[in-house]
C-alpha cells in the first residue's frame, strides 16, 4: 500500500513539474526581449544616381565605369563597379547614409576622374563631366614659367672680367 501511495506521488509530482516547465516555455517564447540573439537592423542606405556627361557638348557617355569605393576613415573597404546605360546614368542603392565614397569614373577616350563624396541624405545625384585627356608634357618643349626650365639669356649671369 506504501508503495502504491509512492507510486501516486511521485507521478502527480512529474506531471507537475512537466506542466511548470511548459508553461514557463511558453512565457520566454512570448518574451524575446530578455533572451536570444539581439537583432540589430541594418542601416539606413542612400540611392545614389551619378550622370556622366561629355564636357564639351553635355552628351552622356555610355558604358563608362563608375567604381564606388566605400571608405573607413582612409580605408579602402572594396569597391563596387557598375557600367552607365544609354542615357549615362548608374544607380546604387546599397551604401549605407553617413559613409564617405570614393567614386572613380574610367571612360575610353576621357580623362579618368576621381573625388570622395560624404553621403548624408536618403537620395543623392550626382553630375561628372568627362573631359578629353590633355596634351602630354615634354621636356623637349619650352615651358615658359614652369620650375626647371631653361633661363633666357638675359637671366644667365654674365662672367666677371679680371
Amino acid at each position: 500500500m506504501l508503495r502504491r501511495s509512492l507510486y501516486r506521488l511521485s507521478l502527480f509530482v512529474a506531471i507537475f513539474a512537466l506542466a511548470v516547465v511548459s508553461l514557463s516555455c511558453i512565457a520566454n517564447a512570448q518574451d524575446n526581449s530578455k533572451r536570444g540573439r539581439k537583432y540589430k537592423s541594418p542601416p539606413q542606405t542612400a540611392r545614389i544616381e551619378v550622370t556622366i556627361l561629355r564636357d564639351i557638348n553635355g552628351k552622356p557617355i555610355e558604358n563608362a565605369a563608375v567604381i564606388f569605393h566605400p571608405m573607413e576613415g582612409e580605408k579602402d573597404k572594396g569597391n563596387m563597379e557598375l557600367k552607365t546605360n544609354e542615357d549615362g546614368k548608374t544607380i546604387i542603392d546599397v551604401l549605407p547614409i553617413g559613409d564617405t565614397v570614393r567614386l572613380q569614373v574610367i571612360a575610353k577616350g576621357f580623362q579618368t576622374f576621381g573625388q570622395d563624396y560624404k553621403i548624408d541624405k536618403a537620395q543623392v545625384v550626382i553630375e561628372i563631366r568627362m573631359k578629353r585627356p590633355g596634351e602630354q608634357y615634354s621636356i623637349y618643349k619650352d615651358h615658359p614659367g614652369a620650375a626647371g626650365s631653361p633661363k633666357t639669356p638675359e637671366a644667365q649671369p654674365q662672367p666677371q672680367p679680371k
